[in-house]
């Protein structure tokens, strides 16, 4: 069997993470990788792809750094995973809380999943409601039933938990003052991110490229989203996944100016390490503590592996770099660079129209459109295809401080090869260009 095949045979769906399985990716990218060097992976062949995927966002000093890889073996040879709480699982949590003041307490895990369903279980605690309120148009927040029931991947899932999340449009503050109305006194929170393609700041933010400097909490969504929930007693809840570590090492709330009642963390924050964070106002946090007598108890967070010393090693390790080298200063400027270098490629091969980069200068994306305008997957994986041609994997832009001036250079000169490639399928159809199907959603209701 082929790699592709002995990977489906043993996982269903070929990967532990869906946006790793063949689906997302064109024929010819490589379906298994052998081990990654700062901004390159390498198939079992010896193949070197310059890599934009960094494990799926988790990675933002480029892969194996020799200083957070050696302070999480260093932590390993003091046993790992102790009977009780350890002296770096406390320096990691007192770390943690140094970034973020407003936070009174921190509770860790694995994976951003388990950290925002048990923000919706404080919040539903807290509050004694039941609904949750997210927006329509972002696009994951966790594997559990009370957001995957709210997609079309829907199956296995009761109606009784589809019922209980609902949707509004982000940077639409009159759809969530709907939502209120038609559910009086039964959201117990609202769970976003502080921003994914758009900024929250209205026409305020002209330019995505750099830092937001706008001033005006009155024209901010997040500003108004805290405001409504103050007003009908839900809590706020930032869901920074994403964000977090890389529009600013103290998180995009402190680009936006806004303190929730609770957030989350992951990816980024022990650079490829599993650890995960949920953060928040003392008094809701301690509705999973055990100290106050005859309180009734949440079960919040309980993971074995929550307390794994290498991963807590990691990310004080990370935290360390971050603050000593501008990391997040060097992923707006690179994305910038990118962004800029990429669209101007694609005018001078003449599908501007067709083919656009764009988004945050330290979180990029690009859009494919066919010859008729429209947002084709089709064209992404000729995108793709091309560019694995050229040594590249690009599923979606993730940056890191590994990416410079070679990888910028390479990367262009890549596209400008691609761009040839595009204008042709434009004119003479992408079947004839395209080896393989197109790419698909994660979130569709049929393979």
């Amino acid at each position: 069997m082929n790699w592709s095949d002995r990977l489906h045979a043993a996982i269903p769906g070929g990967a532990h993470t869906y946006s790793r399985g063949d689906d997302q990716y064109p024929s010819n990218a490589p379906p298994i990788l052998s081990y990654g060097r700062g901004a390159y992976v390498f198939d079992p062949d010896g193949r070197r792809f310059l890599d934009y995927g960094m494990g799926l966002r988790a990675i933002t000093l480029g892969y194996a750094d020799e200083r957070v890889n050696a302070a999480a073996i260093a932590e390993i040879a003091r046993g790992n995973n102790l009977t009780r709480p350890s002296v770096t699982e406390l320096e990691a949590a007192e770390r943690m809380l140094s970034l973020f003041p407003w936070a009174g307490q921190v509770k860790f895990a694995k994976n951003g999943s388990t950290v925002t369903t048990a923000a919706v279980k404080l919040a539903r605690a807290f509050t004694g409601r039941t609904h949750v309120a997210i927006p329509a148009g972002q696009p994951f927040f966790t594997y559990d039933d009370w957001f995957i029931g709210a997609t079309p991947m829907d199956r296995g899932i009761p109606a009784e938990h589809k019922a209980l999340t609902l949707k509004f449009a982000y940077n639409d503050i009159a759809s969530l003052e709907r939502l209120f109305v038609e559910h009086p006194g039964r959201i117990a929170c609202v769970l976003l991110e502080p921003a994914t393609s758009m900024a929250p700041c209205g026409d305020g933010c002209t330019d995505l490229l750099a830092p937001c400097r706008c001033t005006d909490r009155a024209a901010n969504f997040l500003h108004q989203v805290k405001a409504l929930c103050a007003r009908h007693g839900a809590v706020f809840v930032l869901d920074e996944m994403i964000t977090g570590f890389r529009w600013d090492l103290h998180g995009a709330m402190k680009v936006y100016d806004i303190e929730p009642d609770l957030a989350t963390f992951g990816k980024g924050m022990a650079n490829g390490f599993a650890l995960a964070a949920l953060i928040g106002r003392r008094e809701i946090m301690e509705l999973g503590g055990i100290r106050h007598a005859g309180a009734e108890r949440v079960f919040l967070i309980s993971t074995t592996h929550g307390s794994e010393m290498s991963a807590f090693g990691a990310f004080n390790r990370t935290v360390d770099i971050y603050r000593s080298e501008d990391v997040t200063g060097h992923l707006w400027r690179y994305g910038r660079k990118l962004i800029e270098g990429l669209n101007a490629l694609a005018a001078g091969a003449g599908v501007a129209s067709h083919f656009e980069a764009h988004g945050f200068g330290c979180s990029p994306y690009y859009t494919a459109r066919d010859a008729d305008g429209q947002v084709s997957m089709a064209f992404r994986a000729l995108w793709g295809q091309e560019m694995v041609r050229g040594g590249v994997l690009m599923p979606w832009v993730a940056l890191s401080m590994a990416h410079g001036d070679a990888e910028l250079d390479l990367t262009l000169s890549a596209a400008r090869q691609v761009f040839a490639v595009y204008a042709a399928a434009l004119n003479d159809g992408v079947e004839k260009h395209l080896v393989g199907p197109p790419v698909k959603p994660v979130f569709r209701k049929y393979n």
